[in-house]
């Protein structure tokens, strides 16, 4: 399932060009009413496009999202941990081989992503990467080093620093670093070498079929400079691992999702 449906994604883009409700039904020749009504949940394709062309979104992703869903991924050695986090939840990803173990983010809570590696016998992870500092993905920091893991991140405390083109060797591994910041500001995207396929930990700066929100239209045209720089040169088959939603591939993004 999805992390957002069509009306998230319409808010998102919204607040990401400082446009209310008013200014983009007038834009896309709709009344105030018909908006409304689609964006609380009544879908219409032809809304959807001309509010995507409004908002500078792919029209054909838009009328499409409410059914979309990536095909399942199946990757040797790569675990989603499925944590809770309000009313809903957030990933921690594992990714394991003959001799490492690595684990990106934590989750909200102190105990929940230690309890979840115990439950698939994964004790201690090698190294700890964080994409940004958003409670929901830094809660079980402390639980996870109190094991041995080694702690990285860009201004997270106590940690080994990262910084956009950083790598670090892990075991058969190399975790390189690339700069998300927009949604959360600083913000890192890792990407692992060494399995069977690329692989690339997005956190919050991007989700299957959409991304995170933005606190401003200055942060929002950050955020998609930051996701337009990094993937431009990666791979359909690059796999996305997010820190909400199901895992995807670039290829899939590129189809479906309207932002990218």
């Amino acid at each position: 399932m999805l992390e957002d449906n069509y009306s998230d994604v319409i808010a998102k883009a919204m607040r990401g060009h400082g446009l209310s409700l008013t200014m983009v039904a007038r834009r896309a020749n709709l009344l105030d009413h018909e908006l409304r009504s689609f964006e609380q949940g009544e879908f219409s394709e032809d809304v959807a496009r001309r509010v995507a062309l409004v908002l500078q979104l792919k029209p054909d992703a838009l009328a499409d999202l409410p059914q979309y869903e990536p095909k399942q991924i199946n990757l040797v050695g790569v675990n989603r941990l499925i944590l809770p986090f309000g009313d809903g939840q957030v990933n921690a990803w594992l990714i394991r081989t003959d001799d490492v173990v690595i684990l990106f983010d934590a989750g909200e809570s102190p105990i929940s992503c230690v309890a979840s590696l115990d439950s698939i016998r994964s004790l201690k992870p090698d190294h700890l990467f964080i994409t940004h500092a958003h409670a929901d993905h830094v809660g079980g920091i402390p639980s996870i080093v109190a094991r041995g893991s080694v702690l990285h991140g860009c201004q997270i405390k106590n940690a080994v620093e990262m910084n956009p083109g950083d790598a670090v060797s892990c075991g058969s591994l190399t975790v390189r670093a690339y700069d998300l910041s927009g949604h959360a500001t600083p913000a890192l995207g890792y990407q692992i070498d060494g399995l069977s396929q690329p692989v690339f930990v997005t956190g919050d700066a991007l989700f299957a079929g959409s991304i995170g929100g933005c606190s401003s239209p200055e942060n929002y045209r950050k955020a998609l400079r930051n996701l337009d720089r990094v993937l431009v040169c990666m791979p359909d088959e690059a796999v996305l691992l997010p820190g909400h939603g199901p895992a995807t591939t670039l290829g899939e993004e590129r189809a479906n999702n309207p932002f990218i």
